[in-house]
């Protein structure tokens, strides 16, 4: 990791500017602009916000929660968002990655569950579900030698077994 410090460095860097000065500076450039150039040359619209405190206020007391409920859509009641998770999930091998030994951890867990069980109650395994340990621990194995972050095998494995 200590290898890539200069492009951690500019992305740290970057999200702190997109996030956190970009959008203050624009809200702030917005009110602004639109005070000055468009609610004090109106005389209607001067009425309603006499200085720009008030401006600010009242845009902010209306503004906040209408945006709000605009990022509730866009994570909640839209398909937007899950675009860009499949998006990150196609772009970033390391998501991928998480995704893919999440899912296998989990496949092996329920077989050694149900291994427990029936050792458990002195049982013994069946011919066929020999197999499928054999099966399950070969296609694995097979999978993990032949993976990199550079190739396209946990994204495809994904794609093939995860979604149908």
């Amino acid at each position: 990791m200590g290898k890539n410090t200069g492009f951690r460095g500019w992305y740290y860097f970057r999200m702190g500017w997109s996030t956190y000065f970009a959008f203050i500076f624009a809200a702030i450039n917005t009110l602004t602009v639109t005070f000055y150039l468009a609610i004090e040359k109106i005389p209607a619209l001067a009425i309603i916000f006499p200085n720009f405190f008030q401006y600010v206020l009242i845009v902010s007391i209306i503004g906040i929660p209408i945006l709000t409920i605009i990022g509730y859509g866009h994570y909640k009641k839209t398909n937007a968002f899950k675009s860009e998770a499949d998006i990150l999930v196609d772009a970033n091998p390391y998501v991928q990655r998480s995704i893919l030994n999440s899912e296998l951890n989990l496949q092996l867990n329920l077989q050694l569950i149900e291994l427990l069980l029936k050792q458990l109650k002195n049982e013994k395994l069946t011919q066929s579900e020999l197999v499928e340990i054999f099966e399950t621990t070969e296609k694995i194995s097979k999978h993990v030698q032949s993976r990199s972050f550079s190739n396209k095998f946990d994204l495809n494995y994904i794609r093939k077994e995860l979604k149908g």
